[in-house]
Order: structure tokens, then C-alpha cells, then sequence
């Protein structure tokens, strides 16, 4: 009987936490989340800065649900010589999380497209040099090149308006599958960038 008890306490105990930390992903607010961010509990060491343009409340539900593939993609960002690294695809954890870095040309504005992912978030960081990189809302574009599984990929209308930053070697952008987004932007003096792409995969 005291056996059935003590499995019927743990049972309650772990479907509260759960309960809990759902509840709380469920609740967050900008305000939270924002809070969250800024106190860098996610940090581990990471001191490169985030864009303005982040949505903090997708990073911290995602960060939480999936805190080990996060942190394994910040150690690798922190730790490696980005540098040494050569072009490529690098796994960091299998394809849960792996680094693609390229090494190449950037694109004049009417050359490139907005694109954006469903089963990988991604983490973009120029090693040298700078590009410009748009975001905007898939929902709100119309699609041009329908998602295709294989490339977990689609592209939409590159009139659709958007939301610029420069991208430098000191700053992350994150883009998740809400954030489609716009690379490989020319920026003067800055005909030929390398960067890595950290993806990772999507929690549900």
C-alpha cells in the first residue's frame, strides 16, 4: 500500500511539474520573455549580442524546451575558431544541430529572396565581414516557391516588405519558422563574406 502511495505521489508530483512548466511557456509575455533574455541565464560564457530584431518569446520557449541543443550551439559558436573553420557542413550533434559555413560573394538587393524554415531555427553570425539581412512575416507574403520538406525550405515574394539589420561578426540574428528572413545583402565595402549558420532543431 505505501508503494502505491509513493508511486502515486511521484506520478502527481512530475504531472504538477509538467503542468507548471507548460503553464508558464503558455503565459509568457513580451515583458517576460524580454527580462528573460537580458538576465542571459542562456549565456553559458556567450557574449556576443542578440539583434534587435528577436522574438523573445519564440527564443525563450524554444530555449527551454530544448536547452541542450541550444547549449551545445552557443559552446560551439563560443568555443571554435570560426576563423579556421573550413566551407562546408560541420555536425555539432547529428542533424539536430550542425553548422553550414559558407564563404562567398554577397548579392545585390533585387538578386536575393526571402526564404524561411520549419524544421530548423536558425543562427546566423557573419565570421568577416557584414551583409544586410531582412525579416518579415511569412504569413503576411505570398509564397512563390511552396515549402519543400526535402530542403525544409520556401521562398516568397521578394516585394514583400521587411525589416533590415546589418549583420556583423558581433552580433547573432535567430530566425525561427515565424521570422522569414533575407540574406546574402549587399553592404558597401563588403563584396565577399564568410559565415556560419547554426541550425537547430525545432522543439514542438
Amino acid at each position: 500500500m505505501k508503494k502505491i502511495f509513493k508511486y502515486s505521489l511521484l506520478v502527481l508530483t512530475l504531472s504538477f511539474f509538467v503542468s507548471s512548466v507548460s503553464m508558464a511557456q503558455n503565459s509568457m509575455t513580451e515583458k517576460t520573455a524580454a527580462e528573460w533574455v537580458k538576465k542571459g541565464e542562456w549565456r553559458n560564457g556567450f557574449k556576443l549580442k542578440l539583434y534587435d530584431g528577436l522574438d523573445n518569446v519564440e527564443f525563450a520557449k524554444q530555449y527551454q524546451k530544448n536547452k541542450t541543443l541550444w547549449d551545445k550551439a552557443f559552446t560551439y559558436l563560443r568555443t571554435m575558431n570560426l576563423d579556421t573553420l573550413s566551407v562546408g557542413k560541420h555536425l555539432i550533434d547529428g542533424e539536430s544541430v550542425f553548422a553550414t559555413v559558407t564563404d562567398a560573394a554577397t548579392k545585390p538587393f533585387e538578386k536575393t529572396a526571402w526564404e524561411s524554415h520549419r524544421k530548423y531555427i536558425d543562427l546566423h553570425l557573419m565570421i568577416r565581414g557584414k551583409e544586410r539581412i531582412g525579416v518579415m512575416n511569412p504569413a503576411t507574403a505570398k509564397v512563390t516557391d511552396p515549402y519543400d520538406a526535402t530542403k525544409d525550405l520556401a521562398h516568397y515574394d521578394i516585394n514583400t516588405k521587411g525589416t533590415y539589420y546589418i549583420a556583423d561578426p558581433e552580433t547573432l540574428l535567430i530566425f525561427f519558422p515565424e521570422n522569414s528572413h533575407r540574406p546574402v545583402i549587399h553592404v558597401d565595402g563588403y563584396d565577399k563574406v564568410k559565415k556560419v549558420v547554426v541550425k537547430i532543431l525545432v522543439a514542438e
